[in-house]
């Protein structure tokens, strides 16, 4: 029977005899969720850990685009598209996307994620050359202008391949690589970071009624096997990020449990990104209807990410995100 093992992370200065770093970061753990699918969890200490889990948990994350996986990142999110559920329409052109480039980059963020096809609920399949118009002049601008880390949101290896060209460093894949099977291949070619995350179904009807029989071990499972699948066909580990994929096919209830057991995931050996910003759960449960009054609560989410030792969080909000980030740390 396959166990899962899930970091009871704690924070402070003073370490106890037989703690564990957690990630190369400054956090550390005792014990551990021993978790088995249909029985109940069980706590370890970290001397009851297999060794090749214990070392996945523990050993120091690879800089990733130049950026140091042991501190916290933000991921801006900046979407050339028409009808993103947040931002749609705001950034239509290269320089209002430009100016809020800028904007992110000085108040904070490390990573600009760009995207030019919506994956909230309900959303269309958008043909790739339309994809590649919206993005990749954009890309070229900000390459231009920095030599920032730059993501291009894509399920497609044809608009991936534009975007590389442009200069952006990342492909995210909200589809986790199960959309476009040439995607992987050439990830691998040319050796470039990823995000491969979970999403059951596809944007179109990934809200009808998801199900699973158990959601963190499932998307657990799935990460894990993705994560497998790119490194035989060439990727470097080093270069893979996760990301349990927050809303993209998952209820209210679904969401909490992820979050509430992120640091789960720190035992496929991956940096951890979370992307939860303005989404319909934190309406639903912040009781706020309008999706851009929701930094409080997409920060909240955040700091909690950031307290199980979530390496990257993206985000709609950046100085509002950055500046609570700098007051998490200092009362740390």
């Amino acid at each position: 029977m396959t166990e899962y093992y899930r970091p009871l992370v704690q924070h402070g200065p003073i370490r106890p005899e037989g703690s564990a770093p957690l990630a190369g970061q400054s956090k550390w753990f005792t014990h551990a969720e021993r978790l088995t699918r249909g029985a109940p969890a069980q706590i370890v200490t970290v001397q009851e850990i297999p060794e090749d889990v214990l070392r996945r948990i523990s050993d120091p994350r690879q800089i990733v685009m130049g950026l140091d996986m042991s501190e916290p990142q933000i991921m801006g999110i900046l979407n050339a598209t028409p009808d993103s559920f947040s931002d749609g329409g705001l950034h239509n052109s290269v320089e209002t996307a430009l100016s809020a480039a800028r904007s992110m980059f000085a108040n904070g963020a490390s990573i600009l994620d760009i995207g030019g096809e919506s994956t909230r609920p309900g959303a269309d399949l958008v043909p790739e050359d339309e994809e590649i118009a919206r993005t990749q002049p954009l890309i070229q601008a900000l390459r231009a202008e920095t030599d920032a880390a730059i993501s291009i949101d894509t399920r497609k290896s044809k608009v991936a391949r534009a975007a590389l060209e442009a200069g952006a460093n990342l492909i995210n894949d909200v589809s986790g690589f199960t959309f476009d099977p040439k995607l992987a291949p050439f990830c691998a070619e040319k050796n470039v970071p990823v995000c491969v995350m979970h999403m059951q179904g596809d944007p179109g009807s990934m809200q009808e009624n998801p199900q699973y029989n158990n959601v963190l071990l499932d998307v657990f499972d799935f990460l894990k096997g993705q994560v497998a699948k790119l490194t035989a066909a060439g990727l470097s580990r080093d270069l893979v990020i996760v990301d349990p994929g927050i809303g993209f096919g998952k209820t209210v209830e679904h969401n909490l449990i992820l979050i509430k057991n992120l640091s789960l995931f720190h035992s496929l050996g991956c940096p951890i990104l979370l992307g939860a910003s303005r989404k319909g759960f934190i309406g639903q449960i912040g009781q706020e209807p309008r999706k851009n009054a929701r930094a409080p609560g997409s920060i909240a989410v955040a700091l909690s990410a950031l307290s199980q030792g979530v390496q990257i969080v993206r985000v709609h909000d950046v100085a509002e995100t950055s500046q609570a980030l700098r007051l998490w740390a200092a009362v740390r």
